[in-house]
């Protein structure tokens, strides 16, 4: 983004949100200043660890370009400002980095942190998708019977969806030009503890004590609807059955349907913490697909963003011989953390102070990481010769990304659905720290690997096999199209 896009977007901010009545001063009112004299230090330390150490910095810009960014934020930051303000312009900054893994996260933030700035406001009355621009309501959450599911809002207190959604998109990460992860983070489906169109929404347009909606109804005739603001807690009980609260553990379900056709549900690969053996539930799986003699596996991973590589386990159910994927260079761009650093850096894994110990040194500030075994895939199990089906959309990044990129690319099977997030050029993650800057009190997320493609790559997630869009009369009707479609394919 250049210089002159942020200083337009920050100075439209102002503007957009005094469209917005009623406003009462809510939040910045209650937040104690910071001094900018001592955010300055905050910036020092940013600059430092990220320009560094992390290995994604450049990949979408230049040295010039970022240490440009830096300033305008190290100007941004020399101001006193509330909490909002400070979160909000170094949200703007990660996010240029086009990263998905590089961001303020809001699960890693302090207590009095998360409770200043996404806890105590206000919440728009019900869930949606973004559909060409606007809002399209899939759960109504207020008390307006009219909001049912379909029904498309083009008007916010006045200010269009697509403007909306146009000063947001600058606020969120993702890897690379991958805009659709960055809309499909910016939809409310009650998938997460603190959702992104909730905090980044009233940071732009906060105090907001009532929403004047301009809605197009089933019957397609355009009205207006009042609505009151929810609670966190009111949010939160929309939120699907977790896998956690399952009695048996499982995060998983699978169904078997008619004509020989299973159907596995995989909404969560993040099992780091789990005790739930999900390795054993793959083996029972396969093992009852053999018994039923299945003939197509429909494997839904919409909604999933990542994890670990579980996709791994069902490749392997695939294959007659080792699969050798296509090689992805592992850089890091430290041998050891710089010692100043220590005090603000904290992670799970002590080794990652000497990551890049051993290295192989290729003088154009990376190091570059065995990549070992991890690109093979051996076969297990009896193989399964039945038809490949996965379903995809814009959340599928990281491990999700990969698995479905090893399907359609080794043609081990049909992609249908969304075009995926993550991005074709390679993404960073892997090992990370939490960097805490102490003067604001706010944290980020330091990706420490960078996983680079060896070969030319496009600037886009993966393209499904079969590209399928959700519209506001699938949802008003409760149509899943993407389902649909994949089990006449997998009757075909």
């Amino acid at each position: 983004m250049s210089q002159t896009r942020r200083t337009l977007l920050q100075s439209g901010i102002g503007l957009a949100a005094s469209a917005f009545l009623p406003i009462r001063a809510l939040g910045a009112a209650k937040q104690a200043m910071l001094l900018g004299a001592k955010l300055k230090d905050d910036i020092a330390i940013l600059r430092q660890a990220y320009t560094q150490m992390h290995p994604g910095l450049y990949r979408y810009a230049t040295p010039a370009q970022v240490n440009a960014r830096l300033n305008a934020l190290e100007r941004d930051w020399s101001r006193d400002q509330t909490l909002a303000s400070a979160y909000l312009s170094l949200s703007r900054f990660l996010a240029t980095v086009k990263c998905g893994h590089t961001y303020a996260n809001f699960y890693n933030q302090s207590d009095t942190v998360q409770k200043t700035l996404f806890a105590d406001i206000p919440r728009l009355p019900f869930l949606f998708r973004w559909i060409g621009g606007r809002i399209v309501i899939t759960r109504n959450q207020s008390e307006n019977a009219r909001l049912v599911p379909g029904t498309v809002i083009t008007r916010i207190n006045g200010v269009t969806t697509q403007t909306i959604l146009k000063r947001l998109i600058p606020l969120v990460r993702a890897d690379g030009s991958n805009d659709d992860k960055r809309r499909a983070l910016l939809e409310l489906r009650a998938e997460d503890e603190w959702e992104t169109f909730d905090i980044f929404f009233n940071l732009l347009y906060p105090g907001v004590t009532a929403y004047a909606l301009d809605i197009v109804g089933l019957d397609g005739c355009a009205s207006k609807a009042d609505v009151g603001p929810i609670s966190l807690a009111k949010r939160r009980s929309a939120k699907r059955n977790s896998a956690q609260a399952r009695a048996d553990g499982s995060v998983w379900s699978i169904d078997y349907r008619q004509n020989g056709v299973a159907v596995l549900a995989m909404p969560d690969w993040a099992l780091y913490d789990s005790k739930w053996d999900w390795q054993a539930y793959i083996n029972g799986c396969f093992a009852e697909i053999e018994s039923r003699k299945v003939k197509a596996l429909v494997v839904d991973i919409r909604g999933n963003e990542g994890g670990l590589d579980c996709g791994n386990a069902i490749i392997a159910r695939m294959l007659d011989t080792l699969l050798a994927v296509e090689a992805v260079e592992r850089r890091v761009r430290y041998r050891q953390i710089p010692a100043e650093l220590k005090p603000y850096l904290d992670t799970w894994d002590p080794s990652f102070a000497k990551l890049g110990e051993g290295a192989e040194d290729l003088r154009n500030g990376f190091y570059r990481l065995d990549s070992g075994p991890a690109n093979n895939i051996a076969p297990k199990g009896p193989r399964f010769k039945g038809r490949l089906i996965v379903l995809t959309d814009a959340q599928n990044s990281s491990a999700t990304f990969q698995f479905a990129s090893i399907v359609k690319s080794y043609k081990l099977g049909t992609v249908i659905g969304a075009p995926t997030g993550g991005n074709r050029r390679g993404i960073n993650g892997g090992s990370f720290y939490f960097l805490r800057l102490p003067n604001s009190g706010l944290e980020v997320d330091l990706p420490l690997t960078g996983f680079f493609r060896t070969t030319p790559q496009p600037d886009a997630g993966l393209v499904p096999d079969i590209n399928i869009a959700l519209t506001a009369d699938d949802i008003a009707v409760g149509r899943d199209p993407v389902l649909e479609r994949s089990l006449i394919e997998a009757s075909s």
